[in-house]
């Protein structure tokens, strides 16, 4: 019977160090080994050179380092880069490489498919395979920041969680992908340029008030009539609204950071003065900016992009009552990259 390899990346520094004690070397190897596995994002112990070759062979007969792939790249007329990208047991997540003048964010995935039913996102109707183990999910924000450096000439400066899945669903393991992204044996990138973007889960918002978490926080509203909202999102009676905005006063008591709310204006859904008036007097409630984000459709036709100027009465009567409002605009529609494609059309 073959013996299944732990996967080294699934060890602390502590137990790296214990099992270079255990083999009788030295326990400053394991703080080698973790620099390789983490700051320098290797994928093989061959490329461990400071190791010798006897050490690396003891390490190959012990573990594996599931790495991801990128199993193919499709780039938007917009500079958008779609990847998909191959999990050790061949699942499929993608990711998004988005420019702009003044920056490049990584929109990264947390699950394979995804654990909630938003009737919009391409990416809810694929059923949840598992989620990401942290690392899959740090390998992401590496290959991303490579092709930064490539395709754009500077590094990565953000990341959203807004690729497939819902990372709440998948806590424990976002919240230790942040800590190699943002640690100093990591990535070290600064928590203020990460934005966890999620469905609206209550006791998952409270939890990262309670650990302290020093990143954003965005939450996939759409509507704030609670009627509107679970014909938009059917999970949502789960989690009304109230109870949402509980959670959310609670987050911004805790982290004194204001939370975005990100929002699609469909038409003859919510594209009327009571929608627009129940979201000004949600906002009122509680610190946050509005960020409008285009329609990208899914082939569905139930769901049609509102007018250009329902847009505008939006930003109006938002501009008007003082509450911060952005409208961004979609990229990377060419090659279904935009907000909610992303759908694994590769691997489908």
């Amino acid at each position: 019977m073959k013996i299944q390899k732990k996967d080294i990346r699934s060890l602390t520094k502590e137990q790296l160090q214990d099992f270079f004690i255990s083999i009788g070397d030295k326990p400053f190897r394991g703080k080698q080994v973790y620099e390789w596995l983490w700051k320098k994002g290797v994928h093989s112990f061959n490329e461990m050179t400071n190791l010798s070759k006897e050490t690396r062979k003891k390490l190959e007969e012990a573990f594996v380092i599931n790495h991801i792939a990128v199993d193919s790249i499709q780039k938007s007329n917009d500079g958008t880069i779609k990847n998909a990208v191959k999990l050790f047991d061949d699942l499929v997540v993608e990711s998004v490489l988005i420019p702009t003048k003044t920056r490049t964010t990584a929109c990264i995935s947390s699950q394979v498919g995804c654990s909630l039913d938003c009737k919009f996102c391409a990416t809810a109707r694929l059923k949840r395979m598992r989620n990401l183990n942290p690392d899959e999910i740090y390998d992401q924000v590496v290959a991303i920041d490579k092709e930064s450096r490539l395709y754009h000439n500077r590094p990565l400066s953000n990341i959203v969680f807004m690729g497939m899945g819902e990372p709440l669903m998948n806590y424990n393991n976002v919240l230790k992908s942040v800590e190699k992204i943002t640690g100093t044996e990591g990535l070290a990138m600064s928590p203020r340029r990460i934005t966890i973007s999620t469905s609206g889960i209550p006791k998952m918002i409270k939890k990262m008030a309670d650990d302290g978490v020093k990143f954003n926080l965005a939450v996939s509203l759409h509507s704030a009539i609670q009627e509107v909202r679970e014909q938009i999102m059917p999970f949502a009676t789960k989690f009304p609204l109230p109870e949402l905005l509980e959670a959310l006063q609670y987050w911004y008591r805790f982290t004194k950071r204001r939370i975005t709310f990100e929002y699609i204006i469909w038409k003859d859904i919510n594209d009327n003065q009571e929608a627009i008036e129940a979201l000004v007097s949600y906002c009122k409630k509680v610190p946050c900016k509005v960020n409008i984000i285009e329609y990208n459709p899914i082939d569905d036709g139930y769901f049609e992009k509102a007018e250009n100027v329902s847009t505008e009465k939006y930003v109006s009567v938002l501009e008007k009552n003082r509450i911060p409002v952005t409208v961004r605009r979609s990229r990377g529609k060419d090659i279904d990259a935009a907000c909610g494609q992303l759908a694994n059309k590769t691997n489908s």
